[in-house]
C-alpha cells in the first residue's frame, strides 16, 4: 500500500508498529531514530494525529526554556492549570504525566538537544520510567536525528535508558520504485538520474520536486540556491568536531577506492588513523563494509568500504571537489561522463532492489562477489536449494549480439564461484537499461529485465 498525501509516502509499516504499540494493554517506550531529511518528524505527527498527545520538539535554547515549554504542552493536554503555572522539574512533570487514565502518547522529537542542555536527561528519563511511566498508560517516544547521541545516550549498553525501550523505529530512505511517487511524469530512466542524487531521502526529493521540472535541469539540484549544496557538510559536521579527515576518507570511497588499503594509499593517513575512522563512520551507517555474498564468514581483508547513501556519494564525487566552480557559476568539467559511469553503479543497487520484487528465483540472499580480479555485480542465491543466479548489470542499451558476449563471459566468471561447486543449479541473466531482443533471450533460458520491466 502507498501513502501519497502530501508526499508523505510509505511509510505503512512504521506507522502500523505504532498504532500497536499504541493500542496495547501496557505502557510503551519507542525510540525513533534516522538521519536528518529522512522523515522522522512527519510520522511522528501522522501517528499522534487525532490521538491523546504531547508533542514537544526540543531545540538548542537550553534546559530551562524546553522544561518550560515541556511542561506547558504537558498541562494543556491534562487541563492542569496548577501545572502550567509551577516550576516543577522534569521528574515531576514525567510524574504528573504519568497520573493519566486515558492513554496519553508523549512524543520527544530532538531528543538529543534535550541532553545537550543537561547532561542528566537520560538519568532523570530513566528515573522517569522507572518509577513513574512503566506502571502508567502512557506512549513514550524519543525520537532524534543524532546518530551517534541516540546511539550513545539511548540505545547504547552504557546509557541509562538501556534496556528499558519496548521498540524501536529505525527509519530508512525510501525504496526507488517509490521515487516516481514525487515525479509522475518522468521517465523510469530520468528517476534513475534523481534518485542517484537524492537517495530516497524524502525532503531531497521535495527539494527535487520543486527545483527540476524536467530532467535537463539535474544541474539545479547542486546549484547555490540548492540546500543538497551545503546538506552534507552541515550533517558531518553535526556528528564530528574535526570532520577533515572523515572527508578525506568518504572522498576516497566515493571515487572508488573501496579497498582499505587503497583508502590509505588515497587519503594519505594512517592504516590506525583510517580504521579508527572508518569504524566511526560505520557506527553512524554512513559507511558500510561488504564482503563477497558467498563467504559465510566475513574476513577483513576481503572487505570493500562503500558510502550507503547515494546522497552523500554523489556529495563527495562531484560536488566537494568542485565546490569553488560551483559558487563561481562555473559546470562542473566531465560532468555528464562521470555522472553517466556513476550511474553504473547506482543500477546496480537499484537493480538489487528491483529482483527482490521481481523473484526470479526464491533467492535468500543477493550481492556482489568478488575473488583476486574476477567480479561479478550480482549474484542471487539460495544455501538451503543450491539454486544462484549470476547477473550482470548494464547502464547502456545492449543489442542481441552484446548481451550473448556478456552472458558467455559472464558463465566464465562464474566458473570461479566455489560456493556449492559441482552441485548447485545455475541461472545467468542481465539487467540493463535497455536490452533488444529481450524475448528471444529469455526464450533461451536467460534472465533478463531492462527498465521497461521496472
Amino acid at each position: 500500500m502507498l501513502i501519497v498525501f502530501n508526499k508523505f509516502v510509505n511509510r505503512e509499516n512504521e506507522l502500523q508498529h505504532l498504532n500497536s504499540a499504541y493500542l496495547s494493554d501496557r505502557s510503551e517506550f519507542i525510540v525513533i531514530f534516522g538521519r536528518r531529511r529522512i522523515g522522522k518528524t512527519e510520522l511522528l505527527r501522522r501517528f499522534i494525529k487525532e490521538k491523546r498527545a504531547v508533542y514537544f520538539l526540543a531545540d538548542e535554547r537550553g534546559d530551562s526554556a524546553n522544561l518550560s515549554e515541556f511542561r506547558t504542552l504537558v498541562a494543556d493536554r491534562l487541563g492542569n492549570e496548577i501545572l502550567g503555572q509551577s516550576t516543577i522539574d522534569w521528574l515531576d512533570t514525567l510524574k504528573e504525566a504519568a497520573n493519566t487514565e486515558e492513554r496519553l502518547v508523549i512524543a520527544i522529537d530532538e531528543y538529543p538537544f534535550l541532553i545537550n542542555g543537561n547532561k542528566a536527561i537520560p538519568s532523570i528519563f530513566q528515573k522517569a520510567w522507572d518509577l513513574y511511566l512503566k506502571d502508567s498508560n502512557v506512549m513514550l517516544i524519543l525520537c532524534g536525528s543524532s546518530i551517534s547521541m541516540m546511539e550513545r545516550h539511548v540505545l547504547g549498553s552504557k546509557s541509562p535508558l538501556y534496556g528499558r525501550r519496548t521498540g524501536q523505529i529505525k527509519v530508512e530512505p525510501l525504496k526507488f520504485k517509490l521515487t516516481g511517487a514525487f515525479f509522475p511524469e518522468f521517465k523510469v530512466e530520468e528517476l534513475v538520474k534523481i534518485y542517484a542524487i537524492t537517495d530516497g531521502v524524502p525532503y531531497y526529493l521535495k527539494e527535487a520536486e520543486h527545483r527540476i521540472k524536467k530532467i535537463n535541469q539535474l544541474e539545479m539540484l547542486y546549484s547555490i540556491e540548492s540546500l543538497l549544496l551545503e546538506e552534507a557538510e552541515v550533517l558531518l559536521k553535526s556528528e564530528f568536531r574535526e570532520p577533515a579527515k572523515y572527508f578525506s576518507i568518504l572522498t576516497a570511497i566515493a571515487f572508488g577506492n573501496t579497498k582499505f588499503g587503497d583508502i590509505v594509499n588515497y587519503t594519505g593517513l594512517s592504516s590506525s588513523i583510517v580504521s579508527q575512522y572508518v569504524s566511526n563512520l560505520s557506527v553512524l551507517n554512513i559507511v558500510e563494509a561488504r564482503y563477497p555474498v558467498t563467504e559465510k564468514t566475513h574476513r577483513s581483508r576481503n572487505a570493500r568500504y562503500y558510502i550507503t547513501d547515494n546522497y552523500f556519494t554523489f556529495w563527495f564525487r562531484f560536488i566537494y571537489p568542485n565546490k569553488s566552480l560551483i559558487y563561481g557559476d562555473f559546470k562542473i568539467p566531465q560532468f555528464n561522463p562521470d555522472f553517466n559511469r556513476y550511474l553504473g553503479v547506482v543500477f546496480e543497487k537499484i537493480a538489487a532492489e528491483f529482483l527482490w520484487q521481481a523473484r526470479p528465483i526464491e533467492f535468500t540472499k543477493i550481492g556482489r562477489w568478488w575473488h583476486k580480479k574476477e567480479e561479478i555485480d550480482l549474484i542471487a542465491l539460495n544455501d538451503a536449494t543450491k539454486e544462484v543466479l549470476f547477473i550482470e548489470c548494464k547502464w547502456r542499451t545492449l543489442s542481441t549480439a552484446e548481451s550473448l558476449r556478456n552472458l558467455e563471459k559472464l558463465k566464465k566468471k562464474a566458473d570461479f564461484v566455489k560456493w556449492n561447486k559441482g552441485e548447485r543449479v545455475e541461472y545467468y541473466g542481465l539487467v540493463a537499461r535497455k536490452v533488444e531482443g529481450k524475448e528471444s533471450l529469455r526464450e533461451k533460458g536467460f534472465v533478463v529485465f531492462d527498465l521497461d520491466d521496472f
